[in-house]
């Protein structure tokens, strides 16, 4: 009997695909890599999972663990090869549990990230995870990848908001870890093992999740900085003086910007005149009755008259709220658009982001002359998305071509200063060699001896991180 006959045997045939309707899954979203598969299966639950998994282990067929396909590395597409079988976990889709007096939620991996946002609110909570993937990108997929967002600041990323786990081992035998709990120390917490590890080591299939207060109230501004290091002191500043009331932080160049008045519908700039650097900021609240805008203003005040900040729009509702977001969040969706692009996703201490990005500019534009910077990002907590390309569609084909050089001249001042060539989107098959150069060969090696442990055939996701 076949093994896609076999699999159907397990999930049904209707959720078994090959030939050309595994296209979909083959391909990332971004189109850059693409690859073959013996088929795409579809589990329904934690045993089919578990019973798919065990089937090709037996037989020795590579997995590929998929959630939403959204990611910017190609760690959940197949390589050209033609053997794996991709495991798709979007059938997955239950909530599974809402505990509000732990705020605690349990979702299965193929939930989006907007229905477990939508859950939660529903209970009266929040989810923070915010990303501008939501509605497409999946819990499994976020976890894999310790996913960040845009409130990282404030809440921290998948790391930090994930209670337990329930995975699928490369055996396919399950690892039931749905703990609700933020205190227990009985032994090595192993949820921190799979969170991150782009399915190398197992199949996540569900996850409890910490829930917070909904904040009631919020003020948001779009905001032109005199430059990177302005943002940094205003950072600091607002911090300050509000605390964990920060919530988000948001830095974008004009290039970025410039981007999405051009592609994205409806767009608007929220500031007259054009501005090289500019913030997005916000601040939130549980408390209803907090003047949070006029705290904002009060603040922004003092930065236009210190010469930080040279303009200032504050949102007068929920309407111009969610339009300074959505400029925001449609930066990426706006360079696909464009054209491709040599994308950085970097981390540097906070307190190097200015130094970063006036010595990366420098050295690229002495190396490629007429380069575009695309940079914009989280730079509350010090990642960027430091991306590159030539205006004109020719030049750019052939500097694409240059990737290596254009990289080892950004990651290589990254290592300088203490950080990290991949902040949140993996390393994926895009950097899985890149990062030799800067790990140490102790981290490699222990990093490999956790594979051949909990994957000794190399089953799971080969090809990929490692």
């Amino acid at each position: 009997m076949s093994i896609v006959a076999r699999l159907s045997g397990i999930v049904g045939a209707g959720a078994v695909l090959s030939g050309g309707d595994m296209d979909a899954h083959l391909t990332d979203w971004r189109g850059r890599f693409s690859g073959r598969a013996r088929c795409v299966v579809k589990p329904a639950s934690t045993e089919e999972v578990a019973a798919v998994v065990a089937l090709c282990a037996e037989e020795r067929i590579p997995m590929v663990p998929q959630g939403g396909n959204t990611g910017l590395v190609g760690g959940g597409t197949p390589r050209h090869g033609g053997d794996e079988v991709v495991i798709n976990l979007s059938r997955m889709r239950r909530i599974r549990e809402i505990d509000a007096a732990n705020n605690t939620l349990t979702a299965e991996a193929g939930c989006l990230l907007a229905e477990v946002q939508a859950a939660a609110e529903g209970a009266d909570r929040l989810f923070p995870l915010s990303l501008a993937a939501e509605g497409s990108c999946e819990i499994g997929g976020n976890l894999s990848t310790n996913a960040g967002g845009v409130a990282v600041l404030r809440y921290g990323n998948m790391r930090e908001l994930t209670l337990g786990l329930e995975a699928v081992l490369p055996d396919g035998r399950i690892w039931h870890g749905l703990r609700g709990l933020r205190k227990d120390n009985t032994g090595y917490d192993l949820k921190h093992l799979f969170i991150g590890a782009e399915g190398t080591l197992g199949i996540i299939t569900a996850a409890v999740l910490k829930l917070f207060p909904r904040p009631r109230r919020r003020a948001t501004a779009w905001l032109a900085v005199r430059d990177p290091a302005a943002a940094v002191e205003l950072l600091s500043r607002l911090r300050g003086a509000c605390g964990e009331r920060v919530t988000g932080f948001e830095i974008v160049a004009r290039p970025a910007l410039e981007l999405v008045l051009k592609h994205i519908p409806g767009a608007r700039d929220p500031l007259a005149h054009a501005s090289a650097w500019t913030v997005l900021a916000e601040l939130s609240d549980t408390l209803a009755d907090v003047d949070l805008a006029g705290t904002l203003e009060a603040i922004l005040g003092a930065e236009i008259e210190a010469g930080r900040v040279t303009d200032a729009a504050v949102a007068q509702d929920l309407a111009q709220q969610q339009a300074f977001w959505r400029l925001r969040e449609s930066i990426s969706e706006a360079q696909r658009i464009e054209g491709i692009s040599i994308k950085h996703d970097i981390a540097v201490p906070v307190s190097r982001i200015a130094e970063f990005i006036a010595r990366a500019d420098a050295a690229l534009e002495k190396a490629f002359p007429a380069v575009r910077i695309v940079t914009f990002g989280h730079i509350g907590d010090g990642n960027l998305h430091y991306n590159l390309s030539k205006p004109e569609a020719a030049a750019n084909a052939e500097f694409i071509a240059q990737t290596p050089e254009a990289n080892r001249i950004v990651h290589d001042l990254v290592a300088e200063l203490g950080g990290s060539i991949s902040a949140e989107h993996g390393l994926g098959q895009l950097k899985r060699t890149e990062i030799l150069r800067y790990k140490s060969a102790v981290e490699m090696d222990l990093m490999r001896a956790v594979k051949r442990t909990l994957d000794p055939h190399d089953l799971m996701n080969p090809g990929k991180l490692l």
